[in-house]
């Protein structure tokens, strides 16, 4: 608001008597002033509002005119980019620390250094194996890494084999086969062959070859392994088609919510589970549901037996074990069960070993109430315990639903959503199934073997995932790190996901998703993140001939089929199941495309 200067109330310099008081006289003329100035400005400020509403239109009055940008044609990057990771970039990591493998984690590029160009793809690229025989092989120029074909060939992790990659299902602590080492484990952990567990997470998981067997055997894992440069672990599970993200345990909790897997794995992962007072331990205690179970085979399981092909003494594998034990135990886990190489350790649920964490001279101690449990997005490890909350009975796991009949029961959490219900989830589910149904008319390659890897952009509940759950793909359920925390409901009913800010890019190599699909993304995000850019990020982790399927506001509609062209996407608008004009489909494809800077196509 201005400020009505130069109003002629300035004191008089005659000092001849008066009737009034000069104080008075000057009181009453200020009131006067704020009296006359109070109806100007309140007449000024309701034409102000009305010319602010006017010329800042909302994208849901299906009364605006659509938003309209100019054409664009981005430039393909150079060839140097094909697996570019803009936030886990091998070439930045000398600008960062070297303690706990800091550099490793996301480091994304400042806005001046974004890339306005076309990720090309390798040398000779083909469209990927269909799925399941991708689980066994895949193209070799696809992921063209010799050094992990040379490194691990004699562990059976991979091998190469004419123009392909075959996947013997073998592993470093798995020598008979992923199979035989599954087996064993479903044998120490009953709650594998009954549905009770149903998600897992694998950190440092090789080709993902554990995480591939599990799929057919009803649990759902993501897989977990940095950015480096020459494994390109998670390029490996991406291509076979199993769920698997760019990620490390090092400074910052991963981004999951809390109590939230069935499962955690680890097999000769190379954590140093005991070091700094065992704070990534800690981690996977949080990420871990009430109940649930971690899984440990290699140093120092088995040390009696296998010491001396650790270039170490029993005596050093018997204090490692016996210091891993000790913090297991302090932080409330219980062995479980244990054979040859395998060892499996249960999250205790009941808070008898819990409330011993509140004395002062506990190591670990508890987590005090001002850290989130489910922040984790760029949030600091703390050394600390996060306490499952009691009153949540229903999140232990053996008082979970068993799978398939939990997908659709309203998880306890949903009451930590705001305006989240039981009858709001069942709502969500039928309104997906309706949805889903008229996608698939619209794109008959979605439930066919065309469609593989699949990320739901920014869902609510999982719904969209719930309802293709028997075709013969999987979903990564991204809800973003500004929006209403729901991510802890998506495990709660057996689905996966991760928190995400789509300002920056996404923790994937390029090319490694069949269908994106988005729901209202840029109407909730447009105010913080470019448009350009979001879409940008879209292409580089879409596989070439993949799909997106954009369901938005008809306001951006026009602006997302302009940039698309210029992606080289060939796109067509389509009405929702509903058939209502403030709201559009935009369905596109990827053109296949090599750059012209290679050698041969």
């Amino acid at each position: 608001m201005k400020h009505k200067d130069g109003k002629p109330i300035s004191p008089n310099g005659d000092k001849s008597p008066r009737i009034v008081p000069l104080t008075v006289l000057f009181v009453a003329l200020c009131g006067f002033s704020f009296y006359l100035g109070g109806i100007f400005c309140s007449e000024k400020n309701r034409v102000e509002i009305r010319d602010v509403q006017k010329a800042v239109p909302s994208p849901k009055d299906p009364a605006v005119a659509p938003l309209q940008i100019k054409s664009v044609n981005f430039p393909e990057c150079s060839s140097n980019y094909q697996d570019y990771t803009p936030c886990t970039d091998p070439k930045r990591w000398k600008k960062y620390g070297a303690h706990r493998l800091t550099f490793m984690e996301r480091h994304c590029p400042p806005v001046f250094e974004r890339k306005e160009c076309l990720i090309p793809p390798p040398d000779g690229y083909k469209p990927p194996i269909k799925w399941p025989k991708s689980r066994d092989e895949c193209w070799y120029r696809n992921v063209p890494y010799d050094w992990i074909n040379k490194q691990k060939s004699n562990q059976n992790w991979l091998r190469k084999q004419g123009e392909k990659f075959l996947f013997p299902g073998g592993g470093t602590m798995f020598p008979k086969g992923v199979g035989a080492y599954v087996d064993l484990m479903r044998d120490l952990i009953p709650e594998m062959q009954d549905g009770t567990v149903r998600t897992a997470i694998d950190t440092g998981c090789g080709v993902a070859s554990w995480g591939g067997d599990l799929l057919d055997r009803g649990i759902l894992t993501v897989s977990l392994a940095p950015r480096d440069n020459h494994e390109a672990q998670v390029q490996f599970a991406l291509e076979r088609g199993i769920p698997a993200i760019l990620g490390i345990i090092s400074t910052q909790r991963l981004p999951f919510p809390s109590n939230s897997f069935d499962m955690a794995h680890c097999s000769r992962c190379l954590i140093p589970w005991t070091e700094f007072g065992g704070i990534y331990l800690l981690e996977v205690h949080r990420i871990l549901r009430p109940g649930g179970f971690w899984v440990l085979s290699g140093p120092p399981v088995n040390y009696e037996h296998r010491w001396r092909g650790w270039n170490t003494t029993i005596e050093e594998q018997r204090s490692d074990y016996k210091k891993l034990q000790d913090l297991l135990t302090s932080m409330c886990f219980k062995l479980y069960a244990k054979k040859d190489d395998i060892a499996v350790w249960q999250k205790l649920s009941d808070s008898s070993c819990y409330n011993k964490l509140s004395n002062p001279d506990v190591y670990p101690p508890k987590c005090d109430d001002s850290l989130e449990p489910d922040s984790a997005w760029y949030t600091p490890l703390r050394p600390c315990v996060v306490v499952p909350r009691p009153n949540l009975k229903k999140s232990v796991l053996e008082s979970m639903p068993k799978w398939p009949e939990r997908l659709h029961v309203a998880p306890e959490r949903i009451s930590d959503v705001h305006g989240g219900s039981a009858s709001a989830f069942k709502h969500d589910d039928s309104k997906w199934n309706v949805r889903v149904k008229h996608y698939k008319k619209l794109l008959p390659a979605l439930g066919t073997d065309k469609i593989r890897n699949v990320m739901d952009m920014n869902t609510l509940y999982g719904g969209f995932a719930a309802a293709v759950i028997d075709d013969p793909l999987w979903v990564m359920n991204v809800v973003s790190s500004y929006a209403a925390n729901t991510l802890a409901v998506v495990y709660d009913r057996g689905l996966i996901g991760t928190y995400h800010d789509w300002c920056e890019a996404f923790s994937t190599y390029p090319r490694t998703y069949d269908l994106l699909h988005l729901d209202g993304l840029f109407t909730a995000e447009s105010h913080r993140c470019d448009m350009k850019f979001v879409l940008l990020e879209m292409d580089r982790i879409l596989r070439p001939n993949g799909y997106v399927i954009v369901r938005e506001s008809s306001y951006f509609i026009d602006a997302v089929a302009t940039i698309a062209k210029g992606m080289k996407w060939s796109c067509h608008k389509e009405d929702t199941e509903y058939g209502v004009e403030k709201e559009k489909l935009l369905l596109c494809q990827k053109k296949l495309w090599y750059s012209s800077n290679q050698t041969s196509s």
